[in-house]
């Protein structure tokens, strides 16, 4: 009987000691929740899919793994640009752990929403030029990023859509008149391309995707025998509605991401938007890990690839150069 008791009393302190030792592990637990991102962008979910899996990927890079060691809360402004302070608001009221962000409008209502939770951007402009950050190598601040700076290839874009189709001598150029730096930095490259090879550019403008087959009905109406997209989120979402409308209307169209290019789309010239959004994924993982936003450089890519759909140029009854055919990167037969 006092054996038993014994054992008893042993057991019972034993249980004790191991509930007081777990304690401190489901305490730690508690004061250690799983982090959130919160994800904004300009555009809509369907068509950036494979950046938002880019994205993930680099996160994966870095131990994180959403569902399981990181939480993603996305919001999505559907091309509403207007929309994107209050949505910026939102994730900051909801005190997430870094805010993630696809476009210029879209940083910039970041930045301006906080100046305290990490801002990781991707940009297809100059993040200096547009006060985002004071310096690419030293940002300072809250907010690291990328930018792929396609905004910058307007000329370069001008000049091989010219050499694809040389009998084309009235040139549209597809801008956002809502994204306002993009549109005058984009417009006056552009322009000034057109003015040396001799071409004349029309301007054409969409701020959704309505105005998009308005935009194609106007151009087709002024006489343009070629089009170059601008590197804007609206026109990356729509990308498949874009190349589908330049097919309709027998319209030549560069454009500013390859993944028009691989929809059919007859040429791009741009840096990898889908790379970027993997390098913000890596540079979301490092701040997660506790790295200062200010101590982290702006990325920029070093390469900028020239894709040509062979088939769209058969289709539109175009000869591609082969001096053209060499440099290409990609071509898609």
């Amino acid at each position: 009987m006092q054996f038993d008791l014994l054992k008893r009393r042993e057991f019972i302190t034993l249980l004790g000691g191991a509930a007081a030792a777990a304690w401190p592990l489901a305490a730690r637990a508690q004061q250690a929740p799983m982090p959130v991102i919160g994800f904004l962008h300009s555009a809509s979910p369907d068509g950036y899919a494979p950046m938002v899996a880019a994205f993930r990927e680099g996160l994966k890079e870095t131990g994180y793994i959403e569902g399981h060691s990181v939480t993603i809360e996305f919001r999505w402004a559907d091309s509403k640009y207007d929309q994107l302070p209050a949505l910026a608001i939102n994730l900051v009221d909801r005190k997430v752990t870094v805010i993630v962000v696809g476009g210029t409008p879209t940083a910039l209502a970041a930045k301006a929403a906080t100046t305290t939770i990490p801002i990781i951007f991707s940009t297809a402009s100059d993040p200096v030029d547009v006060g985002l950050v004071a310096s690419l190598n030293r940002p300072g601040g809250n907010l690291p990023g990328v930018s792929n700076l396609n905004v910058e290839l307007g000329s370069k874009q001008v000049e091989l859509l010219h050499e694809l189709v040389p009998t084309a001598t009235i040139v549209a150029l597809l801008v956002n008149p809502t994204n306002r730096k993009l549109t005058e930095t984009t417009t006056s490259d552009a322009q000034a391309a057109a003015r040396i090879l001799g071409l004349q550019l029309h301007v054409v403008t969409a701020s959704s995707p309505s105005e998009i087959n308005t935009a194609f009905a106007t151009l087709v109406q002024q006489g343009a025998g070629a089009l170059v997209v601008s590197a804007d989120a609206l026109f990356a979402s729509q990308r498949e509605q874009i190349v589908a409308a330049a097919a309709r209307h027998a319209v030549p169209t560069m454009y500013s991401i390859r993944e028009a290019a691989a929809a059919g789309g007859l040429v791009n010239y741009a840096t990898s938007i889908t790379d970027g959004y993997r390098q913000v994924g890596v540079y979301t993982g490092r701040i997660l890990r506790g790295e200062k936003p200010a101590d982290l450089p702006v990325l920029q890519p070093t390469k900028v690839e020239l894709v040509i759909n062979l088939k769209t140029a058969r289709a539109l009854g175009l000869t591609v150069p082969q001096s053209l055919l060499a440099r290409a990167d990609e071509v898609i037969e």
